[in-house]
């Protein structure tokens, strides 16, 4: 799972086998998120080793319920 704020200052999460290459693909290409087309540049703030994709997709849906408030505790707890 990993964590990215874009220009706007809004999160965007995702899951990635690769999240430095999908950063990439956020900032440069067309197979960006169309939530950050319309945001770029977006920076890359937090990577969460999840094990299983299952595992990824759970966390990444925990983590999209959260508050704003609760996001920036739980990357800045994390790290």
């Amino acid at each position: 799972m990993y964590v990215v704020e874009c220009h706007d200052k809004s999160f965007y999460c995702g899951i990635s086998t690769n999240p430095e290459r999908r950063l990439k693909e956020h900032n440069e290409r067309k197979k960006a998120a169309k939530y950050t087309r319309s945001r770029r540049p977006v920076k890359l703030l937090f990577i969460q080793k999840c094990g299983t994709r299952s595992n990824a997709l759970k966390k990444e849906a925990a983590f999209k319920k959260l508050s704003r408030k609760k996001k920036e505790i739980y990357i800045n707890f994390i790290f």
